[in-house]
């Protein structure tokens, strides 16, 4: 009689800790941030002959903690791939990819840590975008890389 007694309360623990989880973690919905004072521009006519040549560079995922009062509250996860125009520069980005890399974690980390580039908790993607082409542009040059693309930006709460 022990058993079946331990066995339901086991049974018990475990349904209760998994209905538990799904409403921490699975009930929420996911909320899409958008800057309130981004523009975004449509062009009615795409030029074929640049978007032939255009190359695409995908970098490793950065992987950035959020540390608040209490210690670590979230990891934020972004996969960036960069446009070029010039297939040569291919070889140099790659070259340059930790250094990149190294340059986007230092200025992430603070403005993230700093809540500048945060909302009531949620990322600010367009605010990110913006500082990641800014960071490229100081690191590669001006004129090497035509646009930074966040190919995915991910949150989650420890």
């Amino acid at each position: 009689m022990k058993k079946l007694g331990l066995w339901v309360f086991v049974m018990g623990l475990t349904l209760g800790v998994g209905l538990g989880t799904y409403f921490y973690f699975g009930s929420s919905q996911a909320v899409a941030s958008l800057d309130a004072h981004a523009k975004i521009e449509h062009s009615k006519k795409v030029d074929r002959a640049k978007s032939k040549d255009a190359d695409f560079v995908e970098l490793q995922p950065l992987i950035l903690p959020i540390i608040d009062k209490y210690g670590v509250s979230q990891v934020i996860s972004i996969v960036v791939a960069l446009e070029i125009e010039n297939k040569e520069y291919t070889e140099t980005i790659i070259k340059l990819g930790p250094k990149l890399k190294d340059a986007y974690i230092q200025d992430m980390y603070g403005a993230l840590n700093n809540k500048a580039a945060m909302n009531g908790g949620v990322v600010q993607v367009g605010m990110i975008k913006r500082r990641l082409k800014k960071v490229t542009d100081e690191v590669l040059g001006k004129n090497v890389v035509t646009d930074v693309l966040l190919q995915v930006v991910q949150q989650r709460p420890i």
